[in-house]
């Protein structure tokens, strides 16, 4: 039996595009008020009017520690309550290591790790105290299976689930589930680097997902029974063998 998140008070990073932005509006039509986060604040700003009055956009640097840290007083501002919190927002770097620019994974690695781990030290007062709530973040299949072509981006991903599985463990006393959606190659910004042929060969062949795929596998684990935890959820197309 699943059990309905009407009411709830859901916060997503990296929420004005992709998987973010699919999960909120997943999380809106179960009936949840959604908090979307993101830097780019004229983006939100005209989809939470689109979304309509249970989105509430709010603007935050997920480079900037200290912004970060003060996330918990300003998601309260904003909706009154928190219950569910999913560290979504990530980068992408793939290719050789050998030709990688450093620079470009430190960026990567901060915004996969460092700021997703900050955001949920955040919220986590709120959450503990009232011994209830959801944590989900993506990972991605990366973060199970080292993919050969993406080392750095594989080694976020890994760290990710690493967090995961411990501070589940030590927030499940507290009422707290942690887990991750692990998702294959999925159309969203992280690819706009692809060729376009690239692209549309993938498409072809169906080796790759669209966004609200993600997002109604988010909206399973958020469902279940609070008995029951969905500690990882790998979701591929049919076509990609890993």
């Amino acid at each position: 039996m699943s059990q309905s998140i009407q009411g709830k008070v859901a916060a997503i990073t990296g929420a004005a595009s992709g998987i973010g932005l699919e999960c909120a509006r997943e999380l809106l039509r179960a009936g949840a008020k959604v908090v979307l986060i993101d830097r780019a604040a004229d983006k939100l700003a005209s989809l939470c009017e689109a979304l309509g009055p249970q989105a509430l956009p709010l603007t935050l640097d997920l480079l900037q520690p200290a912004e970060v840290s003060g996330l918990l007083p300003r998601i309260l501002d904003l909706a009154g309550g928190l219950d569910i919190f999913h560290a979504n927002a990530g980068a992408y770097v793939g290719g050789p290591v050998a030709e990688g620019n450093p620079d470009d994974w430190d960026r990567m690695l901060q915004l996969n790790i460092n700021a997703a781990f900050r955001s949920v030290h955040a919220v986590l007062p709120h959450l503990m105290a009232q011994k209830s709530g959801d944590i989900i973040f993506t990972s991605s299949i990366a973060g199970l299976v080292p993919v050969v072509w993406e080392p750095i981006y594989t080694a976020s991903k890994f760290a990710v689930q690493a967090f995961v599985h411990t501070t589940r463990r030590q927030l499940a006393p507290h009422g707290i589930r942690v887990g991750a959606v692990a998702p294959g190659p999925v159309v969203t910004a992280l690819l706009d680097d692809w060729p376009q042929a690239k692209m549309d060969e993938a498409l072809a062949n169906g080796s790759l997902m669209q966004p609200v795929e993600v997002a109604e596998a988010v909206l399973f684990m958020l469902t279940r029974p609070r008995g029951v935890t969905v500690r990882d959820l790998v979701i591929l197309p049919n076509s990609v063998d890993l």
